[in-house]
C-alpha cells in the first residue's frame, strides 16, 4: 500500500486581520521547528481569510507550512462582485483551496454542481484542493450517512478524470461536529473514511489508496491523537483549535 503523508490543514474560517496573522506565524513557526524533525513528516497547510493570504505566504516563506484558500469561484474573471478566481489565489500566494465546506453548502447555498465545476478549475490552476464531505445529525440518526457520502462524491467528482482524484484532498467533516464540541468516536471517523475510500475506489482503482483523506469537526489537541491513529485517517482539518498556534502545533505532533 502506498504511504500516504499526514495532512493537518488550519481553517481560520472568518478570523485573523493581517498583523494578527503574522503574529500567529512568529508563534508557530518556532513551535514547529522545536518537534524535533515531526512537522517534516506532515504536510502543514493554514487557510487564511483572503485578505490575510499574502501575508501568510510570506510569513511562511522559506517554512514548510503551505497556505490555501478557504474557497474560490470557478471562472477565471467576470461580474461576480465578492468572488476570488483560482489565478488570483495563487498570485497571493495560495498553494491550495478548501472547497465544499459545510459552511459554505450551508449558510452560502453551495452545490455539487458548482463544486463539480471548481474541482477541475482548482486543479489546473495548480491549487491543492481540500474536498469537504459530510452530513448532518439528522441524515446521520436516519441512518442515511453512506447515501449523502456517495450522493456528493459522485455530484463532486464528476468532471474530473480518474487519474486526477489522487491529487484532491478529502476531507470527512460531520456536520453536526463542527463548532458544537461534539467529535465522531473514532470508530466512527474510520468508518466513514473507510466508505470514502470505497467510493475513490469505484472512479480510480487503486489511485484511491493514494487519496489523503482527513477527518474534520471539533479536532483538538486532547482528542487529536487517538482520531490520527486509526487507520486510513491521514490528518485532520482543523477549525477553532487552529487559532491557538499552540493547540495547532500540538495537532501537527499527533499527526507525525
Amino acid at each position: 500500500m502506498p504511504e500516504r503523508r499526514p495532512c493537518v490543514a488550519a481553517n481560520w474560517k472568518m478570523h485573523k486581520t493581517g498583523q494578527e496573522t503574522a503574529a500567529y506565524f512568529d508563534q508557530l513557526l518556532p513551535r514547529l521547528a522545536d518537534l524535533d524533525g515531526a512537522a517534516g513528516a506532515v504536510d502543514v497547510v493554514v487557510c487564511p481569510p483572503y485578505t490575510s493570504l499574502a501575508t501568510a505566504a510570506r510569513c511562511a516563506e522559506g517554512s514548510a507550512v503551505r497556505v490555501a484558500a478557504q474557497n474560490m469561484h470557478e471562472e477565471e474573471e467576470g461580474p461576480y462582485t465578492g468572488e476570488v478566481s483560482a489565478p488570483m489565489l495563487r498570485d497571493a500566494g495560495a498553494a491550495g483551496v478548501i472547497l465544499g465546506h459545510s459552511e459554505r453548502r450551508q449558510l452560502f447555498g453551495e452545490t455539487d454542481e458548482a463544486l463539480a465545476r471548481k474541482l477541475p478549475v482548482a486543479l489546473g490552476a495548480g491549487l491543492e484542493p481540500i474536498l469537504c464531505v459530510g452530513e448532518t445529525e439528522e441524515e446521520r440518526d436516519s441512518g442515511r450517512t453512506e447515501a449523502v457520502l456517495e450522493r456528493q462524491l459522485v455530484a463532486d467528482l464528476a468532471e474530473i478524470g480518474a487519474e486526477e482524484i489522487e491529487r484532491v484532498v478529502i476531507a470527512y467533516e460531520p456536520i453536526w461536529a463542527i463548532g458544537t464540541g461534539r467529535t465522531a468516536t473514532p470508530e466512527q471517523a474510520e468508518e466513514a473514511i473507510g466508505f470514502v475510500r470505497e467510493q475513490v475506489r469505484g472512479r480510480a482503482g487503486g489511485a484511491a489508496e493514494r487519496v489523503r483523506i482527513l477527518y474534520g469537526g471539533s479536532v483538538k489537541p486532547a482528542n487529536a491523537a487517538e482520531l490520527l491513529q486509526r487507520p486510513g485517517v491521514d490528518g485532520a482539518l482543523v477549525g477553532g483549535a487552529s487559532l491557538d498556534p499552540a493547540d495547532f502545533a500540538a495537532i501537527v505532533a499527533a499527526a507525525a
